[in-house]
């Protein structure tokens, strides 16, 4: 496959973005809230003179939410239909290579994980699931559509 992935730590488990979904990873110091957005939607940030919509991706994916009182957060800085949205992480770990496609899961996972897995992939530190960037942004509102 010789994707690369850029592996991250999301509620306790370790899981890979598509690392060319990727601009870069960064640690995000203030957050502005943002009044009636959507649940998963952690607030506004700027970035080099740029606005990023963050994302709790425990939020998205159902699993509580990230404490964000300590103020510093490790996130991924993606951009999708033009967009730039940062998706808080626990810990960014590394970028690997996949050493297959992204195959079932085979295991049950929660509703959250269920709907952003594009399946595990294989690499040298073992299997990892795949998480669909645009289905962690979309949040809940994506099932809501289905």
């Amino acid at each position: 496959m010789n994707e690369l992935l850029l592996v991250v730590t999301i509620a306790g488990e370790r899981v890979a973005l598509p690392a060319n979904a990727v601009e870069s990873v960064v640690e995000l110091e203030s957050l502005i809230p943002v009044p009636r957005a959507a649940a998963h939607v952690a607030g506004l940030s700027a970035l080099r003179s740029r606005v990023l919509t963050v994302i709790d991706c425990m939020r998205s994916l159902e699993l509580g939410d990230t404490d964000c009182s300590d103020g510093i957060r490790e996130a991924a800085v993606v951009e999708l239909e033009g967009h730039h949205y940062a998706l808080i992480v626990d810990m960014v770990e590394d970028v690997i290579e996949a050493l297959s496609d992204p195959a079932p899961v085979r295991a049950a996972m929660g509703t959250g994980w269920e709907r952003v897995s594009q399946g595990m992939v294989e690499t040298e530190e073992g299997p990892l699931l795949l998480v669909d960037v645009a289905a962690l942004i979309a949040g809940t509102d994506a099932k809501a559509a289905a």
